[in-house]
């Protein structure tokens, strides 16, 4: 079958930007599907709250890193709706290497996490390719990081992940222009639990000091960076290969 309405894919929607996009996404009238590796209980929810705005929604079990799986979620897409229009590639893990501390870099978590972050773009983008293709406008958006644009406090394997992202959005943007536009976001501090991770019990405090160094008085939101994932996907139709900042410009005045 095929979809009346446009189709959107995001990665790693279970929950933080991902599932905040995903719900974006539902809201400017998008079937959704909602990608997840292990949390499926969340993952649901996401699904919940998407079809709340009158879409269909479904989630699919898919750790990106897997070629074989990617294919399969793909060809389910294919089967299910008939079409693809937003690719939202934002699945991503991290390292629990201090980013100072080089001997405590673990091999297999280095390239555990470079597989997930920058090969699963690249599997899950080459899988998507034929039907964005086919669409009135495909277009791909992927979460990068400021930290993949200027040094910062986060695991090397990380950094290097993500400043990999950067130089993979510009590269895919020419090679499969002009059908399919190609964008990034490079989020900075962002509130919720991936940073409560990072860190610890000094991130109320570490958070507070960073609002008050923001010219806009707050760190960001994964609200926030849906908003400019959805408007670089739907509306900015003559941008591609770009790495947007989504950081209240705190780039911009240290």
């Amino acid at each position: 079958m095929t979809s009346d309405r446009p189709v959107a894919l995001v990665t790693g929607a279970a929950s933080g930007i991902g599932s905040a996009t995903a719900i974006e996404l539902a809201h400017s009238g998008h079937d959704v599907i909602v990608n997840f590796s292990r949390s499926e209980g969340p993952a649901r929810e996401t699904a919940d709250a998407c079809e709340a705005h009158g879409v269909t929604a479904t989630i699919h079990q898919c750790d990106v890193a897997d070629d074989a799986g990617v294919r399969a979620m793909l060809a389910e897409v294919d089967n299910k709706f008939g079409r693809l229009d937003v690719l939202i590639n934002n699945a991503g893990i991290t390292s629990s290497a201090p980013f100072k501390d080089l001997d405590a870099i673990d091999l297999d978590e280095w390239d555990r996490v470079l597989a997930v972050n920058v090969r699963g773009i690249v599997q899950v983008t080459r899988a998507a390719t034929p039907l964005l293709r086919s669409a009135p406008a495909g277009a791909i958006v992927n979460t990068a990081s400021i930290v993949g644009l200027r040094p910062g406090p986060q695991p090397l394997a990380y950094s290097t992940s993500k400043a990999a992202v950067v130089s993979l959005t510009k590269t895919l943007a020419l090679a499969l222009g002009p059908d399919i536009r190609v964008n990034a976001v490079a989020p900075g501090w962002m509130e919720g639990d991936w940073m409560e991770r990072m860190l610890g019990d000094n991130y109320d405090r570490l958070m507070e000091r960073r609002a008050k160094m923001t010219p806009l008085k707050r760190c960001v939101t994964a609200e926030d960076v849906a908003e400019t994932m959805v408007s670089l996907a739907l509306r900015n139709r003559f941008v591609t290969g770009e790495i947007v900042v989504v950081d209240g410009g705190f780039a911009n005045s240290t």
